[in-house]
């Protein structure tokens, strides 16, 4: 199958732009949010949405790290590969803050459900807020739901999809394959 472009470079970057403005919106002035990235895709959304809100504001105080949930997952025992972790990085509190749990797709909630599990190893927040830059709404296992949603993609188990980062030397795009 051909891949299909759901979102290009131009799209793409506005949706980014626009759930920065949701988050903006809705935590100004972060003085109690904190942002973090599910390795490994997640850190490259992570690291944009954390980028656009700052040159929206132009300051860059809201704190950023990076969360490895491999070994929280229901399924890390069912394979024989060799599982390596990626680094976490959370040198900052966040009991009691906002949290702003971060991913490139939510698919089945699985990885999500693990971050959480996770998240709680470095304390427990006030609140966690999940953003996702694509929501395959009907391939849930859990009743996990994203508060930030840069676009819904109805899509069959079979498809895959694809998010390309700047950060990887290529362009913000979506594919469906």
């Amino acid at each position: 199958m051909q891949p299909k472009l759901i979102l290009n470079e131009t799209t793409f970057n506005i949706t980014l732009t626009r759930i920065a403005h949701q988050i903006i919106e809705n935590h100004y002035p972060f003085t109690n949010t904190v942002m973090i990235g599910v390795q490994a895709k997640g850190v490259y959304f992570a690291t944009q949405l954390h980028k656009t809100i700052s040159q929206i504001l132009g300051t860059t105080t809201i704190q950023l790290g990076a969360l490895d949930a491999t070994f929280y997952r229901d399924d890390f025992r069912k394979t024989n590969a060799h599982l390596v972790p990626h680094t976490t990085n959370i040198n900052f509190e966040i009991e009691n803050k906002n949290v702003l749990l971060i991913d490139d797709v939510l698919f089945t909630g699985r990885t999500i459900r693990a971050a959480m599990d996770a998240l709680l190893d470095y304390g427990r927040p006030h609140k966690i807020e999940l953003v996702t830059m694509v929501d395959r709404r009907y391939q849930r296992d859990l009743p996990i739901e994203a508060n930030y949603v840069g676009i819904t993609i109805d899509s069959t188990p079979q498809q895959n999809v694809a998010v390309t980062w700047t950060t990887n030397a290529e362009k913000n795009e979506i594919y469906l394959t």
